[in-house]
C-alpha cells in the first residue's frame, strides 16, 4: 500500500473545491453553510502544507453538481496492486467515483465492490501492521467483509470497529500517525476499541476534530489549527505539529485525510 502503509506518502491527488460547495452535505460539525470562497482559501493552504512536506500533488477539477467532490478520500481504498473503488454511503455522492475509477485506472487494477456493499473510505484507516475498518452509517457490514477478504487476500489483516452515531466516519475521531500509535478523540472510541495500540493520545471531546490528522515518517504531522490542547499533547509525543485552517473545510464534515488520496 504505497504511500498510507509506510507513511512516505510520496504522492497525493486531490480536487478542488465544487462551485457548490454551499451545499455540501453537513450534519456533525458544519454551524452555517459552507463558504466555497473561504474553503478554496484554505483548500489551497492545504495543498501548500502538503507539498512542504515533500508530497507530489495532482489537483483534479471539480465535478459539476457534486459538492461533496473534494472529500476524495471517501471514493477508493488504495493497495499495492490494486484500488477498490467504493460504493457511498450517500445516495448524492455516488456520481464522485467513476471519475476517480477513470484518473486511478491508469496505475492501478481496479476492483468494483458488489452493489449491497456501502463503504466510504473515511471509513477505513492503515496502521502499518493491519486495517481498521469502522461500521458507520457510510460503511455497512457487506462493505467491511468485502474489504476484509480483499485485504486477506493480500496477507493483510483487519479490525472492525463499530462507529458511534455521534460522529461521521472512523477517521473523523481518530488517526494513527505511527505505528503502534493512535490518535482517538474521548468521547466518541472507548480504550477496549484501541487495545492493540501501544499507545493512545486522547484529544478531549470538545476537540474531537483535531483526532484527525496526516503524518509523514519523518515526525512531522499536519493538524488543524484551533485546538491548542490537542497540538500541545502531540507536540508532547515527539511530532512536529504543522498548523493548517480548516474551518470551512469543517462546516461541510470534513477533514484533513477527507481532502486527499495517497497513491505512492
Amino acid at each position: 500500500m504505497p504511500g498510507v502503509f509506510d507513511r512516505k506518502r510520496r504522492r497525493a491527488i486531490v480536487r478542488k473545491i465544487s462551485e457548490d460547495y454551499e451545499d455540501a452535505l453537513s450534519t456533525y460539525f458544519g454551524t452555517k453553510s459552507p463558504d466555497s470562497v473561504a474553503a478554496k482559501d484554505q483548500h489551497r493552504g492545504y495543498v501548500d502544507a502538503l507539498r512542504s512536506c515533500g508530497v507530489e500533488v495532482e489537483i483534479l477539477d471539480a465535478l459539476e453538481g457534486h459538492p461533496d467532490c473534494c472529500f476524495v478520500e471517501d471514493t477508493a481504498i488504495v493497495f499495492e496492486d490494486a484500488v477498490v473503488i467504493c460504493n457511498p454511503g450517500h445516495a448524492s455522492r455516488a456520481g464522485e467515483v467513476n471519475s476517480i475509477a477513470e484518473r486511478l485506472s491508469n496505475d492501478f487494477k481496479i476492483q468494483r465492490m458488489p452493489p449491497d456493499a456501502m463503504m466510504d473510505g473515511g471509513d477505513v484507516i492503515y496502521t502499518g501492521s493491519k486495517i481498521l475498518i469502522g461500521l458507520s452509517t457510510r460503511t455497512n457490514a457487506m462493505g467491511a467483509e468485502f474489504l476484509s477478504k480483499f485485504a486477506a487476500e493480500r496477507n493483510i489483516s483487519t479490525q472492525i470497529i463499530e462507529v458511534p452515531k455521534t460522529t461521521l466516519h472512523l477517521t473523523t475521531v481518530c488517526s494513527v500517525p505511527r505505528d503502534g500509535t493512535i490518535i482517538a478523540a474521548e468521547g466518541h472510541l472507548r480504550p477496549d476499541q484501541l487495545e492493540s495500540f501501544d499507545e493512545v493520545i486522547w484529544v478531549p471531546a470538545e476537540e474531537a476534530y483535531a483526532a484527525n490528522t496526516i503524518a509523514f515518517e519523518d515526525g512531522r504531522i499536519i493538524i488543524s489549527d484551533g485546538f491548542p490542547i490537542t497540538i500541545e499533547r502531540i507536540r508532547k509525543a515527539g511530532f512536529e505539529p504543522i498548523l493548517i485552517a480548516m474551518s470551512e473545510i469543517m462546516q461541510a464534515d470534513g477533514s484533513l485525510t477527507c481532502l486527499s488520496l495517497f497513491i505512492g
